[in-house]
């Protein structure tokens, strides 16, 4: 598949999405909206593919939304049209079944640092930088920063990284839980691959399910997440991977789990 704003690349079990316009800081617009949405669906059919992906390249991770896209949205159609397309591409992004790793280089800003937060794990290197800068330009994040980054780091220090529009470095994004850890400058995707490459030998049904059971527990009180966390058990204890593993474990040899 051709895309125009993004770059993909399957090594072994990892899909990588690059986004491809350095001359925009990979600003997100929605051509680039839409060629995410399409190859997460490829990295979703695919089962060879058991992690997604998310990199700006060297440079730039995102500086965020493409302010273009932005300036002609005024009225409340427009606006709920415009959100619901960010909303749609971070939810793409948490809903898919397969692990998603953020590989961070340099600025990721608002709506850049909104999808990294959509994203399972965050890796950066060191001189990377994060922000919510909204408040800078007189809005408010609209991508879901007021309800995913609460969630990450707290409800105090997001209020202080939104409240100040100030960017934070890679060690002070890792110190709060924004990222979970820091590579040298230059090396955050290869860490990312050798994450997928760790990943491959775990079971893919597991993976689905333990970001189902918790993205969907986080959402709901504490005994109606352990309910889920055990139907979602029941499940996976009916499945051929299930039997393949513990046998595996006991027979003491490597499992070869086919996601069913």
């Amino acid at each position: 598949m051709r895309f125009e704003t993004i770059v993909t690349r399957q090594d072994g079990p990892s899909f990588t999405v690059t986004l491809n316009r350095p001359g925009r800081r990979n600003a997100i617009g929605l051509a680039m909206m839409d060629e995410i949405e399409a190859a997460a669906a490829q990295a979703r059919a695919d089962d060879s593919i058991r992690t997604l992906i998310i990199t700006g390249g060297q440079e730039c991770f995102s500086a965020g939304v493409d302010l273009n896209d932005v300036l002609p949205v005024r009225s409340p159609q427009q606006c709920a049209d415009f959100f619901g397309r960010l909303h749609r591409l971070n939810a793409t992004l948490e809903g898919l079944p397969k692990p998603v790793i953020a590989a961070i280089e340099g600025f990721c800003f608002t709506g850049g640092c909104e999808m990294a937060l959509a994203c399972d794990i965050r890796i950066a290197g060191e001189s990377a930088s994060f922000a919510i800068t909204s408040a800078r330009i007189g809005t408010i994040p609209g991508a879901g920063a007021t309800v995913r980054l609460p969630r990450i780091v707290g409800i105090a220090k997001a209020l202080e990284l939104m409240f100040s529009a100030k960017p934070i470095d890679a060690i002070e994004a890792g110190r709060i839980g924004l990222i979970n850890r820091v590579t040298r400058t230059g090396e955050a995707l290869e860490a990312a691959r050798t994450l997928a490459a760790i990943y491959e030998s775990c079971a893919p049904l597991s993976h689905a399910l333990i970001k189902r059971a918790v993205r969907d527990g986080m959402q709901t009180d504490f005994s109606s997440a352990l309910k889920l966390e055990t139907a979602l058990a029941t499940e996976i204890y009916g499945t051929q991977d299930k039997q393949e593993g513990i046998s595996a474990f006991l027979e003491k040899r490597a499992p070869v789990f086919k996601g069913r």
